[in-house]
């Protein structure tokens, strides 16, 4: 099955994404992890990621596309693909349905109060690395697992969310609409617990 994953940041895209793809037993595939493996091994598609990145800019659509076609040539993507972070807007979305149009789109829907809330809750450890939230944790400020001093992150402040939420709907939010109207679009409420949300996504691919 060829499954695109939806959801604004923090709607536990992630999560799921690794608990679908364990159970059609297909890749998960981000763009963000396509961008780095290229940028590793130095592809000349890699080298041109590094170069615009590099002087601040967002890699433009058509290269985008580019990286995801070469991607889903590779063999364990005979079977399928989970697609994460792609396509974020409709010029993607047209290019996909071009060369490899997928089956399912799954919208992950949880509410932006909420979903700030997850974001800037979150806070790391200097020390060990660990990553907490403030709702599950005794100290805010201090590692349940070493005792180090926890912080924010740059990317979880609340000014940050609400831009990131912004660009979210200004470019990805139409792809609901778009693939609505092609009877692929199955939406799951992604504010309720992760088990139940795992249970509902189940039954909304037809697992």
């Amino acid at each position: 099955m060829k499954v695109v994953l939806l959801g604004a940041p923090g709607s536990g895209k992630g999560t799921q994404a690794g608990f679908i793809s364990e159970k059609l037993n297909i890749p998960h595939i981000s763009t963000g992890d396509i961008f780095r493996e290229n940028m590793k091994k130095k592809t000349p598609l890699g080298l041109k990621v590094k170069s615009l990145m590099d002087s601040g800019n967002l890699c433009p659509d058509d290269l985008t596309v580019e990286l995801i076609k070469e991607r889903l040539n590779h063999d364990d993507c005979k079977n399928g693909y989970l697609l994460d972070g792609f396509p974020r807007n409709l010029h993607q979305a047209k290019a996909l349905d071009g060369f490899c149009p997928p089956d399912k789109v799954l919208n992950l829907d949880v509410d932006f109060e909420r979903i700030e809330r997850r974001i800037t809750g979150r806070r790391s450890c200097y020390e060990c690395g660990g990553t907490y939230h403030v709702d599950f944790i005794t100290d805010p400020n201090k590692c349940p697992l070493c005792g180090g001093e926890l912080f924010t992150r740059k990317d979880d402040t609340s000014e940050t969310v609400k831009t990131r939420l912004k660009v979210y709907q200004t470019q990805t939010e139409p792809l609901i609409g778009y693939y609505s109207e092609q009877n692929k679009l199955v939406t799951v409420d992604g504010n309720a617990e992760i088990s139940d949300v795992e249970r509902n996504v189940l039954e909304a691919l037809g697992i």
